[in-house]
């Protein structure tokens, strides 16, 4: 496999000055509340490599790339390629030193997140950067190439968002572990649903999750895993060239509309897939209007609450509605 979008050309087209500036205000912003709640200080080398599932992704990759860059590799255990790639990329990530963190995620537990990023093949790297999703390269690649692409995400990094990264010290201790929480009354029918959501098994999730919610109907974990299984068996089977070219040719359609929409989230296209829908309330009436509305609430469920993607395209529903 040849290695694919070996440069950062695509830094420029995803962050556009302004939103790099809000992108930059927002890390600044969230050291400074590190800092007061006394973070920001010497992390151990074996801190700079993590394993990242769905549940850690908003606080390991998200909430960590407003003070360092994060790359991403995505993997699997029965990828040969990823046996190359995978050492190189750790060693590297100690060498740099704290310019950058390495989380790895395993696309056989971590399918949503693989469609999030719109992995098509295996290893994938991406980084993330206060919070921007940066495609690097895919594929195995010579360490010089690699190498070169890491210069130029931590340049980016540091010119554009004031990430200097981290400061490692081969002596500092591993803070000690908390202790874990008590189990709550729910907490094995919500393993059972993720289990069964990382085998697959999208029906056997989707029960698992509600029948916590029959007896918790304000369980948030319960309620956000329900909408991703419910669209991840939404788009199962779906052929994303007949469903977009039948959304294009029949603006009009409201069920074409929605199975978009759903393959736009899937993909990552937030925005996209909302827009889609605020479009179809927008020029339908009745059932049909009701059916876009409904479905766009159910991805506001999947992305959550406290998006600001979903706060502005609430407004831009009420707009429309009323």
């Amino acid at each position: 496999m040849q290695p694919r979008n070996m440069s950062m050309s695509g830094v420029v087209d995803l962050a556009a000055v302004k939103a790099a500036q809000e992108a930059k205000a927002k890390a600044e912003q969230a050291r400074a509340e590190a800092a007061r709640q006394g973070g920001g200080g010497a992390v151990t080398p074996a801190s700079l490599v993590i394993d990242v599932d769905e549940a850690g992704f908003e606080r390991e990759v998200l909430q960590r790339s407003t003070e360092v860059p994060v790359v991403i590799d995505f993997w699997a255990e029965w990828c040969e390629p990823c046996k190359q790639l995978s050492p190189l990329l750790e060693r590297l990530t100690r060498e740099y030193n704290g310019r950058f963190v390495l989380a790895k995620i395993d696309v056989d537990a971590n399918q949503l997140l693989m469609q999030q990023f719109g992995v098509q093949g295996i290893p994938a790297v991406f980084a993330v950067v206060a919070g921007q999703a940066l495609p690097l390269f895919q594929g195995a690649a010579p360490e010089a190439q690699i190498r070169q692409t890491l210069d130029q995400l931590v340049q980016v990094a540091e010119e554009r968002f004031g990430l200097t990264g981290l400061v490692v010290d081969p002596d500092a201790q591993e803070a000690p572990r908390a202790a874990p929480a008590p189990a709550g009354p729910h907490d094995a029918a919500l393993a059972a649903a993720v289990q069964a959501l990382d085998a697959g098994d999208l029906g056997g999730a989707i029960q698992a999750y509600q029948n916590v919610l029959n007896d918790d109907p304000a369980n948030s974990e319960a309620k956000l895993g329900l909408a991703q299984a419910e669209l991840l068996q939404r788009v199962q089977g779906l052929d994303p060239a007949a469903v977009r070219r039948d959304a294009a040719e029949k603006p009009g359609d409201v069920a074409a509309q929605i199975a978009a929409a759903d393959l736009d989230l899937v993909g990552g296209h937030v925005e996209d897939a909302f827009g889609r829908l605020i479009d179809a309330v927008k020029r339908t009436a009745g059932d049909d209007r009701d059916a876009a509305r409904v479905r766009l609430l159910e991805l506001f469920e999947v992305v959550g609450a406290d998006d600001p993607r979903v706060t502005a395209a609430r407004t831009a529903l009420a707009r429309v509605l009323f």
